[in-house]
């Protein structure tokens, strides 16, 4: 069994995580790949949180908007992050980049708002970067964008970001991972990942 699934004693807690997609479609298939992701991390011993942005929508970051008050939803995703040792975090490619909708939410997320300090909930965390599109790439230059904003952040991401080509032949009809060679490479990622959460950030 990987180092990632050590046996968890009585004073150390599961590792947490927190798995997301950078989509708001219903049926988008990063959305299936995070929601398998977070099934690997559970079979791997971890507590995982499935976060779907559709929940919380948020205007567009404004100062403006930041000092009349932080918007509700963004207090939550700050509060839901607090809880993170780890981000699991299926990034579709658009226009070769990151979605609008995961880099707002990230700099809404790093900002200072006197409870936390500016990326704080992002420093020191480590990161599962993955993605998949109908083309052949796979989505990995928007990957390789997303991992330039987390980096200076502090966050920790993993050598390997997964990048899964022809995504529409990769699911069954219920959004089920059922592609046997991205599943292995989704499950090492995922493993990789928890293994690299320092044990003292999960003491109970």
């Amino acid at each position: 069994m990987s180092t990632a699934t050590t046996d968890v004693t009585n004073d150390q807690r599961k590792p947490r995580l927190l798995a997301l997609a950078g989509s708001l479609r219903k049926d988008s298939y990063n959305r299936q790949l995070a929601a398998s992701a977070a099934q690997l991390a559970r079979d791997a011993g971890a507590e995982v949180v499935e976060v779907n942005l559709r929940d919380y929508p948020l205007p567009l970051f404004d100062e403006d908007l930041e000092a009349a008050g932080i918007p509700d939803n963004a207090r939550a995703l700050k509060d839901l992050f607090a809880t993170a040792d780890g981000l699991l975090i299926a990034s579709p490619e658009y226009n070769g980049s990151v979605t609008a909708v995961l880099k707002n939410m990230i700099d809404w997320v790093s900002r200072p708002d006197g409870q936390f300090a500016r990326a704080e909930l992002f420093a020191g965390r480590r990161a599962a970067l993955f993605a998949t599109s109908p083309g052949g790439l796979g989505g990995m230059r928007g990957l390789n964008h997303l991992r330039d904003i987390l980096q200076p952040l502090g966050t920790w991401i993993s050598p390997t970001m997964l990048a899964v080509p022809s995504s529409m032949n990769i699911f069954d009809e219920h959004g089920k991972l059922v592609d046997e060679m991205a599943t292995a490479q989704l499950r090492d990622l995922v493993q990789q990942t928890i293994a690299a959460i320092p044990t003292t950030t999960i003491q109970a």
